[in-house]
């Protein structure tokens, strides 16, 4: 997945290629916390403060420590070779920034999906604007300590994937299992099968 952020804000100039991929799910599943740890640049964060009346609507489901929601986007950058950057853009999560998704949609070639398997159903909203769209996904849960991961293929049947989609497993605070889990979607996006389809769709 490239070398190891050097610091660096500048992008070489032999870069040629940039890719823009989403990073989505559902409200507190760390998805600022991914960008943030995979991004070789400092990430642009736009969170606000949740108030008492935003805690009603989002329930961070046990997570006290969080106090603040995404309102806009996270951004991220990572390059993946001397020609090929990756820009990564985090979505709020709560249902209300619908439109906000699909317009930060526009020209992305695919996107990971974050979950917390304890409430898989949440991130079926995300899912169904990306097949609406027709926008290729990966799905990463990441690993809670708490919660108990069921067996693979149980997993991907609960969350109704085709065949050929990934999931993985990874922890949001870990660099190296971040970055893992945007290869296993680049991996896929590359897929020449996969390019068939959609040409064929």
């Amino acid at each position: 997945m490239g070398s190891e952020p050097s610091g660096e804000v500048y992008l070489p100039d032999s870069v040629s290629t940039a890719v823009k991929v989403l990073v989505l799910g559902p409200f507190a599943v760390g998805k600022s916390t991914f960008v943030g740890t995979l991004s070789e640049i400092p990430p642009l964060h736009t969170e606000e403060t949740m108030t008492r009346t935003g805690a009603v609507a989002d329930d961070p489901r046990g997570n006290t420590e969080k106090t603040t929601t995404t309102v806009a986007l996270d951004f991220g950058r990572r390059t993946l070779s001397d020609r090929v950057v990756l820009y990564m853009f985090g979505t709020p999560g709560q249902r209300r920034f619908l439109s906000l998704w699909e317009d930060l949609a526009h020209g992305a070639l695919g996107a990971l999906v974050l979950a917390d398997v304890a409430r898989i159903e949440e991130s079926f909203d995300v899912m169904s604007v990306l097949e609406d769209r027709g926008l290729p996904y990966a799905v990463a849960i990441n690993d809670f300590s708490n919660v108990e991961m069921p067996p693979h293929e149980e997993l991907r049947e609960a969350f109704d994937l085709l065949p050929g989609v990934p999931l993985v497993r990874c922890d949001a605070r870990d660099r190296q299992s971040t970055a893992q889990a945007m290869i296993s979607l680049v991996e896929y996006l590359l897929t020449p099968s996969l390019g068939q389809s959609q040409e064929s769709a």
